[in-house]
This record gives C-alpha cells, sequence and structure tokens, in this order.
C-alpha cells in the first residue's frame, strides 16, 4: 500500500484544517497548501502523498492549472486526485483532470473518506 499521506491543497483554511483534523483522526498523515503552487512546491521538495485531496476555485493556482502541471512531472509518481468544489459542473470538471473521485460543496465528510480509502486502495 502506498504511504497513508493525504495532501489537502484548499484555499480557505477553516476547511484545510478541519479536513485535516478529520483525516488524521482516521488515520492518515496529512500535509496541507493553500493553493496549487504550494502543493507543487512541497510535491518537488518531499515525499510524494498517496492521494491529493484538490479545491478547484484557488488564488494563485487553481485547482485545474496545478492538476495540469502535475501531469507533466513525469519524476513524481501518479497520485490520484479527489476533487472538491463549489462549482455546478464538478463532474465535468473532475472528469477532465483525471481524478478518481469528486465532490460537491458541501460534502458529508464520512463521503470524503470513503473516497480516500479507495484511492488508496
Amino acid at each position: 500500500m502506498k504511504t497513508a499521506t493525504v495532501l489537502i491543497v484548499e484555499d480557505d483554511p477553516d476547511t484545510r484544517e478541519m479536513l485535516g483534523k478529520f483525516l488524521e483522526l482516521e488515520g492518515f498523515q496529512v500535509e496541507t497548501a493553500a493553493n496549487g503552487q504550494q502543493a507543487l512546491d512541497r510535491l518537488e521538495n518531499g515525499a510524494a502523498p498517496g492521494v491529493i485531496v484538490l479545491d478547484l476555485m484557488m488564488p494563485v493556482m487553481d485547482g485545474w492549472e496545478f492538476a495540469q502541471r502535475l501531469r507533466t512531472k513525469t519524476h513524481l509518481p501518479r497520485i490520484p486526485i479527489i476533487v472538491l468544489s463549489a462549482d455546478r459542473n464538478v463532474s465535468n470538471k473532475a472528469a477532465e483532470i483525471g481524478a478518481v473521485g469528486h465532490l460537491a460543496k458541501p460534502f458529508e465528510l464520512n463521503d470524503l473518506l470513503d473516497m480516500v480509502r479507495r484511492a488508496f486502495r
């Protein structure tokens, strides 16, 4: 099994903290980034997580651009992405970036937990 680390890429600090604490309580190691650029920097300078939980709408670098740039980093492993978004077209956007799952905000934490666990299998 891949490392049980989840990278949460979310610009809202309260949401980022709440998701991180929830996943930690469920036994995952959690890293966070406030935007796509921070997430790419983390990936370049550390071990790759097993799953990325990605908000699409963020300043500096949004989730879509992050996912596109991540796919060009051939030295990094292919990391499953779960998309979170308030966008009504979240399913289409998730499919465009090759996400393994998506949730429309607001969502149930247990639904996210189920997706994260499935992504590690």
